[in-house]
């Protein structure tokens, strides 16, 4: 069960601290229990009314009127909200769809948002902010291995699903590798690359997760690739990682290679002189 402080409540709902302390002081909205030293703290069932009332808030419903409500009607109107197409809910609606495994929830809020705004800013301005979210529930215990496997194979079924309707590149252009190293399973961020270079119309050989280092080796042998991407989240000891590169730099020769990923960016210093680094899925645009 979450054990949720005031500011991970912040996070998850978008409602500020000191707005919560006002609307449980002025409407006795929920009475959270607290530390030995005072500290709020919330529930998972807490997490959810608080999301509901962010979401009919956020819909134009004054924060007197929603104290006034029970949770029964609170239910009913949040799910008019949750089968309309309002793209300022989508936080809200992906948490939801979050917690109780809602496939269809969590399909639609994509959907729309994929239609209005395009996969690229859907990503970069709601997706990143959602996984992070899911971070913090991560860090507290709030969300199951399950539902975190839940959430990151819609995600990446999504992507996939995005990445087929564009056509395939020129064969006989310059091509571009992609690949996880062995061990690193986290392929959201490396689908995403794929998606913004054949939508630019970039002949990408993508070859996956946790590709042997050996057999990464014989497929640059055989695509002579203009350029390998790669991504790296997994922890791993810096001596590792460092050797990885060297190893990967000499087999490529002067092909550059491009890596992303949280360890990458914590440990960019010690590998600055064997890739170059992404910091954003924005930075392909540039690079490429």
């Amino acid at each position: 069960m979450g054990d949720y402080k005031i500011k991970d409540i912040e996070v998850l709902t978008g409602i500020k601290a000191h707005t919560l302390r006002i609307w449980e002081k002025r409407y006795a909205l929920l009475i959270p229990d607290r530390t030995d030293t005072q500290i709020r703290t919330y529930t998972d069932d807490e997490l959810s009314y608080l999301l509901n009332i962010s979401l009919l808030n956020k819909s134009g419903y004054k924060i007197s009127k929603i104290a006034n409500l029970s949770r029964e009607e609170i239910n009913e109107l949040v799910w008019e909200i949750r089968v309309s197409t309002e793209l300022d809910n989508s936080g809200e609606k992906l948490i939801l769809a979050l917690i109780h495994l809602d496939e269809l929830l969590f399909r639609d809020t994509l959907n729309d948002l994929i239609r209005e705004v395009g996969l690229e800013n859907t990503f970069t301005h709601h997706l990143i902010p959602f996984l992070d979210r899911i971070g913090v529930m991560w860090l507290v215990g709030s969300i199951s291995a399950a539902q975190e496997h839940f959430i990151s194979n819609l995600i990446r079924q999504k992507i996939i699903s995005e990445i087929d309707k564009l056509p395939i590149p020129d064969s006989s252009k310059p091509s571009i590798m992609l690949f996880l190293p062995e061990h690193e399973w986290h392929e959201i961020g490396l689908l995403y690359y794929q998606f913004l270079l054949r939508f630019k119309g970039l002949n990408s050989v993508y070859l996956g997760q946790s590709l042997p280092f050996e057999s990464a080796l014989d497929c640059i042998k055989i695509l002579k690739p203009s350029a390998v991407i790669t991504s790296w989240l997994t922890a791993v000891e810096d001596e590792f990682l460092v050797k990885y590169f060297q190893q990967l730099k000499v087999a490529v020769d002067n092909t550059p290679i491009y890596a992303g990923g949280a360890q990458v960016n914590m440990k960019i210093d010690l590998i600055a002189d064997l890739v170059i680094e992404i910091k954003h899925a924005k930075d392909l645009n540039k690079l490429f």
